[in-house]
């Protein structure tokens, strides 16, 4: 193997390392933008929410984590645009679930004909 043939080499794994690097160091970069994100947002609820309310969402949490998610975001704007008014109680966040129930459940039927 000659030299230049080495060297082209040892280049292409250094900056496949360097990629690998800095794909990494994004990822991380990504993860702690998330983890504030989460944080801030647990911070507003803690501020807006009862505690009854705050256990209600976290259960639902544990059992349709995009469902919860959905609700803190609303219950979130809808707080910082006055239109509800605060701490939010366990009763509102009820209604609320209710409402997106009512609105996205559908009532499934089978029909059986027989010939």
């Amino acid at each position: 193997m000659s030299e230049e043939g080495y060297d082209e080499e040892l280049e292409l794994i250094r900056q496949r390392k360097l990629l690998e690097m800095q794909r990494r160091l994004e990822e991380q970069r990504r993860r702690e933008e998330q983890l504030k994100a989460e944080a801030r947002k647990n911070e507003i609820l803690r501020s807006i929410l009862e505690p009854k309310a705050r256990e209600r969402l976290a259960n639902l949490k544990l059992v349709r984590p995009e469902l919860a998610s959905i609700v803190e975001n609303q219950l979130i704007a809808l707080a910082q645009s006055g239109r509800i008014p605060l701490p939010i109680s366990d009763e509102v966040v009820k209604e609320l679930l209710a409402e997106l129930y009512s609105r996205t459940h559908r009532d499934i039927r089978i029909r059986i004909r027989e010939k």
